[in-house]
């Protein structure tokens, strides 16, 4: 009787051992898939980018923001170098605004025309101006103008001669000044009733004058002054003596 033998199949010792895993990747890392891969899995191409409008508004309101920014700096640069410009003038010349006073007014004419009413006056004023300044000069230009007011009626005209002023000057201006007046008869009436009322007539001198300020060796562009008076006398009666009785002078000057 014959026997029978299984025999199963014996791993060899000596062999290398079969891996149950690849080793290294069908796919190369650079390829999206293998030639012979699933053909379902493609890659993804990424499409080109552009700025999008909120994007490009983004960077126009910030470049404009900066040029805001800078104009901003600048001005305010400008601002602190003129302060300090107007500063160190101010500590080295000390300036003092002038005054102007009222001495003397004479009315050398007054003819009313019976005829027409008119009125023809003649002025003679005279004027002290002072500069307390030690280190500024004033140039006084043409182009001035005086006026004498009672009320809201003009009753003459005339101009300052141009000169210069001198440090801590004081200078007499005499001004000849002459009007001309229509329906006057009322305005006579008026000055009597407030001579005899009140023992003064109030007069308004207004005075504009351009002149240019001197600092040192420096002379400065032209400037306007503008004196406003108010003056009381006892008359106005043509060739007599007018006293003044209180004169009162406001100064400022504008570019």
């Amino acid at each position: 009787m014959s026997e029978h033998q299984k025999i199963h199949p014996v791993s060899d010792p000596e062999a290398p051992p079969t891996p149950t895993h690849p080793t290294a990747p069908l796919v190369s890392r650079g390829s999206s898939r293998s030639e012979h891969g699933d053909t379902t899995k493609e890659s993804v191409t990424q499409p080109p980018q552009f700025d999008s409008p909120q994007r490009k508004k983004r960077g126009r309101r910030s470049c404009w923001c900066r040029c805001v920014c800078y104009t901003l700096l600048v001005f305010f640069l400008l601002i602190v170098v003129v302060g300090a410009a107007v500063g160190i003038l101010y500590l080295v010349f000390r300036p003092k605004l002038p005054d102007y006073n009222i001495d003397r007014l004479q009315l050398t004419r007054s003819t009313l025309n019976n005829q027409d009413s008119s009125l023809s006056t003649a002025f003679n004023v005279t004027i002290t101006a002072k500069n307390p300044n030690e280190k500024i000069g004033i140039y006084y230009e043409g182009g001035s103008k005086i006026s004498v007011f009672y009320m809201q009626t003009r009753l003459s005209n005339g101009s300052l001669p141009k000169f210069y002023q001198g440090h801590e000057n004081t200078t007499i201006i005499f001004v000849e000044m002459t009007g001309y007046t229509q329906n006057a008869t009322s305005l006579m009436a008026t000055l009597l009733e407030q001579q005899q009322l009140t023992g003064s007539i109030p007069l308004r001198i207004r005075v504009t004058q351009p002149v240019r300020i001197k600092l040192g060796k420096l002379k400065l562009p032209e400037v306007k002054f503008f004196v406003r008076c108010s003056v009381f006398v006892d008359n106005l009666a043509a060739n007599s003596v007018i006293r003044v009785r209180n004169s009162n002078c406001k100064f400022r000057f504008r570019l």
